[in-house]
C-alpha cells in the first residue's frame, strides 16, 4: 500500500464535503489550495472561500495563489511533498502543476463524463430534462474534463428535484467516490478508461445572467426543467410588468398544470393566495419567488404585501 500525502484544491461548498470526507477518513492532507479572498457586498468586505474556512477550522496548511504559474507558488507547492493532488470545483491547472505529484492529479466532476463537461454540469443536466446523472473521477490532462476516467457512480434525478437538492446528493456521492478512488491509487490500482468523444456530447456551459432569463413561449415541461435546474442559484428570472411598474422576478419553484386555455402567454392569473402564469400548454403555478428588493418567499406570503394589477404579466 502506498503512503499518500494529498494536496486538495477546491473553492466552494461542494468541495468542502469532499475535503471533509478525506480528512475524517484519516488521509494525510499536506496542504489545501483555494481561491484568494475577494471583496464582496456593498462594503467590499473580503470574503474567503468555503474551503479556506474549513481548512482554517481544522488547522490545514493553506495556499491562495493568484497565478498558478508563479515561481514562488510552485516552490511552496513542491515543499508540501505531496504525491497525489485532488481537485474539486477549482480552476483549470497548468501542466506544471498537475504533473507535479508522483501519483498524478485527479479531478471529481459532477456528471457522467464525457457528458456535461464544463462549469455547470448539475444545472444543465436538470435543464435538459435528464433522468440520471452521477460523478466521475479522472486524471487531469491538457484539456477541460477530458482525462482518463478512474471511477464513475450513477444516480437518478427525480422529476421535481432542483439543482440545490441534486448538488447536495452529488456531494455525498462524490465524497464516497473520491474515497474509493484514493483507496485504488493507494493500492496501486491505476487502471483507467479513456473518454469516448462523439459529436453529440452535451456540454455544461458557464451560466450567465442573460442565459437564465425564462422564455415563456417554450413548452411547459421545458420551462419547468429550466426553473428547477437554476434553483436556488443562480435562479431563473423574468420581468414583471405590473401597471406602470417593472420589476425583476426570480422564480425558484413552480407546479405544472396542463390544460387548454385562450389566454396570452405570460399573462398572470392571481388571487390572494396564488399566482399562475399562462403558457402554451397550460399554467405554471408560481410557488416560490423573489421580487426585486425583497427576500425569497412562498408566493402566498409575498401576496400579503404585493398588489398585482389586473393586467400584470411576465415577459
Amino acid at each position: 500500500m502506498k503512503d499518500l500525502r494529498i494536496v486538495f484544491m477546491g473553492t466552494p461548498d461542494f468541495a468542502v464535503g469532499i475535503l471533509d470526507a478525506l480528512y475524517k477518513a484519516g488521509h494525510t492532507i499536506a496542504g489545501v489550495i483555494t481561491a484568494p479572498d475577494r471583496p464582496a457586498g456593498r462594503g467590499r468586505k473580503l470574503n474567503q472561500s468555503a474551503v479556506k474556512t474549513y481548512a482554517q477550522e481544522n488547522g490545514l496548511p493553506i495556499l491562495q495563489p493568484t497565478n498558478l504559474k508563479n515561481t514562488s507558488f510552485l516552490e511552496e507547492l513542491a515543499s508540501l511533498n505531496a504525491n497525489l493532488q485532488i481537485v474539486v470545483a477549482f480552476r483549470m491547472l497548468p501542466k506544471v502543476v498537475w504533473q507535479l505529484p508522483e501519483y498524478g492529479t485527479f479531478n471529481l466532476h459532477a456528471s457522467l463524463l464525457p457528458e456535461y463537461r464544463g462549469a455547470a454540469p448539475i444545472n444543465w443536466a436538470i435543464i435538459n430534462g435528464e433522468t440520471k446523472t452521477g460523478v466521475t473521477t479522472f486524471f487531469i490532462d491538457e484539456k477541460i474534463d477530458t482525462g482518463a476516467i478512474l471511477l464513475q457512480e450513477e444516480t437518478t434525478i427525480e422529476p421535481n428535484e432542483d439543482a440545490g437538492s441534486l448538488h447536495d446528493r452529488l456531494m455525498l456521492l462524490g465524497a464516497v467516490t473520491v474515497l474509493k478512488t484514493v483507496e485504488r491509487i493507494k493500492g496501486g490500482d491505476l487502471s483507467t478508461t479513456l473518454q469516448q468523444n462523439t459529436t453529440t456530447l452535451k456540454l455544461a456551459y458557464k451560466l450567465e445572467r442573460n442565459t437564465c432569463k425564462i422564455d415563456w413561449d417554450l413548452p411547459i415541461e421545458t420551462i419547468h426543467n429550466f426553473i428547477r435546474g437554476l434553483s436556488p442559484y443562480p435562479a431563473a428570472w423574468s420581468t414583471l410588468h405590473n401597471g406602470d411598474e417593472t420589476l425583476t422576478m426570480k422564480i425558484f419553484k413552480v407546479e405544472m398544470e396542463k390544460t387548454a386555455h385562450k389566454l396570452n402567454v405570460g399573462q398572470l392569473i392571481h388571487n390572494k393566495k396564488e399566482i399562475k402564469i399562462a403558457v402554451k400548454e397550460g399554467f405554471l403555478n408560481l410557488l416560490e419567488i423573489q421580487i426585486q428588493g425583497k427576500k425569497r418567499m412562498l408566493t402566498r406570503d409575498l401576496l400579503n404585501g404585493l398588489v398585482l394589477s389586473e393586467n400584470a404579466f411576465l415577459r
